[in-house]
């Protein structure tokens, strides 16, 4: 095998880790490093991702069930409207886009640079939800969950696109959408987020699977390397700062973003 490849299955085993850390984060890694060091293409690349965060996520969510950390009727009312809006994405708009998606003289943005750029502006949004000293109060375990049914359509729609187009899973906004308009308390909040980003992430693949030439053999290996990392992640979450390892994640998605903004729009 080669080292490039080695490389990138060295790196699902930390997408892993970092999911079972803090919880999250780890699938915003997953798009570049299939791009950028396992060289596939990027549209492809957001299919895989689908797969391999919802997989991930899927299984980190069990952990959660178990402790009873799952809010289910929550889940449902946020996770119809993005299911519609993951699918519909997929199986429609990213093969619907033109290629260049736009034109302005003899500068031309090709779909896999737009895609790639979008996905580095919701790396940036992903940093900062990360690095940003949170100082909201904690929400109180035994407190009464209370819907905004508008709201939280609204979120989970908005949520669904944006999954649907680079693949990130979308927890840094899940969270918060289910802290502030249904009223979890932050673990249990994390726990129902985990378990949306596995069913809408999955349900996101079924749209590519007619559309795009599917690699099983590589995809099963990141996957289960990626499933490998987050129980490692989830031991070494009892022996690490939470707060720190969170802030120190930001800043290296931050670099991350201004990393792929830079190479996709300047060092062309």
């Amino acid at each position: 095998m080669e080292l490039v490849s080695l490389l990138g299955f060295a790196a699902a085993i930390i997408i892993g880790v970092s999911l079972g850390l803090i919880g999250g984060g780890g699938s915003i890694l997953t798009v570049p490093v299939l791009v950028y060091i396992l060289s596939v293409e990027p549209v492809l690349a957001t299919a895989y991702s689908l797969f391999v965060v919802g997989s991930t996520s899927l299984v980190g969510s069990f952990t959660y069930m178990k402790k009873q950390l799952v809010d289910y009727k929550t889940a449902l009312v946020f996770a119809i409207p993005s299911f519609i809006a993951v699918f519909l994405t997929r199986k429609f708009l990213v093969p619907a886009l033109p290629d260049p998606l736009f034109s302005v003289g003899s500068f031309e943005v090709a779909k896999s640079v737009g895609i790639m750029v979008f996905f580095a502006i919701i790396m940036l949004a992903a940093s900062y939800s990360m690095i940003k000293d949170k100082k909201n109060k904690e929400v109180n375990e035994n407190s009464k969950v209370q819907f905004n049914f508008p709201l939280i359509a609204l979120e989970g729609s908005v949520v669904g696109l944006i999954t649907g187009i680079v693949g990130a899973g979308g927890g840094f906004l899940i969270i918060p959408a289910l802290v502030l308009l249904a009223k979890l308390p932050m673990k249990k909040a994390v726990g129902t987020s985990l378990l949306i980003i596995a069913a809408k992430s999955l349900i996101g693949f079924l749209g590519d699977v007619a559309n795009q030439p599917i690699d099983w053999k590589m995809l099963l290996i990141f996957t289960g390397l990626s499933i490998l990392g987050i129980f490692i992640g989830s031991s070494l979450s009892k022996k690490i700062n939470e707060k720190a390892l969170k802030s120190g994640f930001g800043w290296f998605v931050l670099a991350m973003g201004i990393y792929i903004i830079s190479k996709e729009l300047i060092f062309v």
